[in-house]
């Protein structure tokens, strides 16, 4: 072969190389894409539904979505949704998963229950919930009573929780009277959640508009469950907002989020009795903006505290956990949602994933949890739903 032949070769060969090695990029390219902005993917009959999401309706969701969530690698894959569904922007299910129940946030409220057979969510009952916007709904440990809040209409209102899953007409009506120093916010009473102690004896009940908990004995034998003349009140500092609050898992503890200055206040709990130890901020002292703070868990292992903050941060705050129950301020950690308006987020039954809701960016993140520091880690999954607010790992 002469020069000139052996040069055409070589060019030729050249070529032939560099376009592999383009398109093999492109296409490694285009697959982390897909996995960094993944929109829910189509069912196998192989996999197992563990997660439910609840949205607001209005830009065209479905309503609640069952996904299966892959613990190895973060992807999410949707396995059924309901359709027609009504703003379901809060949602719980029976212990057996055999109902799902969800709040219809809207100025006419109600409460939809559905059969959950065979990872498919099938409407058969609707009750009002006697008030504007319900946004909170929880069964009782026993799972003989359901409880709603309704925030714009600031009251409480409970179901008898039948053996078939259905539920009586409201038992239970209680209206909260009252308002605080925020007049854009707190002109009326808001009631924005209902949280059984872990002993199951009390439900206490955050009311933004009030700067108040209210803290009512539960009962299951004679009467209403909530008895009324025998409760007690948490008083929030003026212009605080008390929206949602957990408990360490022995019930001795008690952590408040406080929507309208992003703080967390810390009580001790005894037997119907909270008396406070501590209040932290999930901000630095540098922040001048707007706080918005919104959901508050413990990690599995009750070691770690989160908090999320909407308004101007958009961000996860994680705290330790101190034996006194007190939380370490110096081991505060800032981790961005990677979207806008965490309003909801979720801890795996295992602690190693964090999932957030942005409402306002239409998606969910799925973070990495480090369980021995409680640190975040991004892992670039990005599941893409229409206004996702209520996460709910089963």
């Amino acid at each position: 072969m002469n020069k000139p032949k052996q040069l055409y070769v070589c060019v030729q060969l050249k070529k032939v190389v560099f376009i592999f090695i383009f398109l093999t990029t492109a296409i490694i390219s285009l697959a982390q894409n897909i996995a960094t902005a993944q929109t829910i993917a189509p069912a196998t009959s192989s996999l197992s539904a563990n997660l439910l999401v609840g949205t607001y309706t209005k830009k065209g969701s479905k309503g609640i979505y069952v996904l299966s969530f892959d613990t190895a690698t973060g992807k999410a894959t949707e396995i059924s949704h309901t359709d027609g569904a009504n703003n379901p922007s809060f949602l719980t299910i029976s212990k057996d998963h055999g109902q799902v129940y969800a709040v219809n946030e809207d100025s006419d409220g109600k409460v939809s229950v559905y059969s959950f057979i065979d990872n498919k969510l099938n409407l058969i009952q609707e009750k009002t919930s006697k008030g504007a916007d319900p946004c909170y709904i929880t069964l009782s440990p026993d799972q003989t009573n359901l409880l709603v809040a309704n925030y714009s209409g600031g009251n409480i209102t409970s179901y008898h929780r039948f053996a078939d899953g259905r539920l009586s007409n409201p038992q239970q009506f209680i209206q909260h009277e009252g308002k605080s120093v925020n007049e854009a916010r707190q002109e009326k009473a808001h009631v924005h959640g209902i949280f059984f102690s872990p002993d199951g004896k009390y439900v206490l009940t955050p009311d933004l508009g009030m700067d108040e908990i209210s803290i009512y004995p539960y009962q299951i034998k004679n009467g209403p469950p909530l008895q009324i003349q025998k409760t007690s009140k948490i008083q929030s500092s003026p212009g605080a907002g008390p929206r949602h609050l957990c408990f360490s898992s022995n019930g001795n503890y008690l952590y408040i989020i406080e929507e309208l200055t992003g703080s967390i206040s810390v009580y001790r709990f005894n037997k119907g009795i909270a008396s406070f130890i501590q209040k932290v901020y999930t901000h630095p002292k540098s922040f001048r903006g707007v706080a918005g703070s919104a959901d508050i868990h413990l990690s599995p292992d009750g070691l770690f505290l989160y908090a999320s903050n909407r308004g101007d941060e958009n961000n996860i705050v994680s705290f330790k956990v101190l034996q006194n129950g007190k939380l370490e301020e110096k081991t505060i950690q800032y981790t961005s949602t990677e979207g806008k308006a965490p309003r909801n987020f979720t801890i795996s039954k295992d602690g190693n994933w964090l999932l957030v809701a942005n409402q306002n960016s239409d998606n969910i993140i799925a973070f990495r949890r480090n369980i021995q520091t409680g640190a975040l880690t991004s892992t670039g999954v990005s599941i893409k739903l229409s206004m996702p607010v209520c996460l709910l790992f089963y």
